[in-house]
C-alpha cells in the first residue's frame, strides 16, 4: 500500500497544484510555459507510474472494508459509461456537453471513482478510488470557485463524437480490455 500511497500523493499533488498554490502555478507558467509543462509532465507521470505498480502489489492481497451493494456493479457500468463520454469531452471543441457540464473532465472523474467504490470494497480500491473522488470534488469547486464563461457552443456534433466514441470505448474496456489490464471483468 506504501507505493500506492506515494503514487496517489505524486500524481494527485501534481494536479492539485492549482488548487493549492494558483499564484506559484501561473508565475511558474509565465516564466517559462514549456519547462513547467516538462515537469509537470514528469512528476504526473512518475506518480501514474508509482499509483499503478502500488496498485498491482497491493490488490491481490487488500483486506474487504465492506461489502458494496448488491445493486453496486450495475451503479459502476452505468457511472463508468458516463465518465467514459465526459472524460473526453473536456478536450474536444466545445459541444453541448461541455457547454452544460462546464468541467466534464471531473464529472467523469467523479463518476468513474463512485462507480468503482460502489462496485470494490478493499483497501486498495478505497484508497485509489476515493483519493480521486475526494481530489475531483475539491478540484471541481476550485474551479467552479474560478467562474470562468461557459464554452460557446462550436460544434454540436462533438457531442456525438464523444457518445458514440465513449460508448464504443466503454463496450471494448467491458467486453474484455478490463480484464486484460486489471485481471478483473467488470460483468463479473
Amino acid at each position: 500500500m506504501t507505493i500506492l500511497i506515494l503514487g496517489l500523493v505524486v500524481f494527485l499533488g501534481v494536479h492539485s497544484v492549482r488548487i493549492l498554490a494558483a499564484p506559484f502555478r501561473d508565475a511558474q507558467v509565465a516564466a517559462n510555459s514549456n519547462r513547467w509543462k516538462g515537469l509537470y509532465s514528469v512528476a504526473a507521470a512518475v506518480g501514474l507510474g508509482l499509483v499503478i505498480w502500488g496498485w498491482i502489489l497491493a490488490w491481490p492481497t487488500a483486506p474487504q472494508l465492506y461489502d458494496p451493494p448488491a445493486w453496486g456493479r450495475h451503479a459502476t457500468l452505468l457511472l463508468v459509461w458516463l465518465a467514459f463520454i465526459l472524460l473526453p469531452t473536456a478536450n474536444a471543441p466545445a459541444g453541448h456537453i461541455k457547454a452544460t457540464v462546464r468541467h466534464p473532465m471531473l464529472l467523469g472523474v467523479i463518476f468513474w471513482s463512485s462507480g468503482h467504490l460502489l462496485g470494490n470494497g478493499d483497501q486498495a480500491s478505497a484508497a485509489l478510488f476515493g483519493s480521486f473522488l475526494v481530489w475531483a470534488i475539491l478540484d471541481l469547486i476550485s474551479a467552479l470557485g474560478r467562474r470562468e464563461p461557459a464554452p460557446v457552443v462550436v460544434k454540436p456534433r462533438a457531442d456525438v463524437i464523444a457518445v458514440f466514441a465513449g460508448t464504443a470505448l466503454w463496450a471494448v474496456f467491458v467486453m474484455g480490455l478490463h480484464r486484460v489490464l486489471f485481471g478483473v471483468s467488470p460483468l463479473g
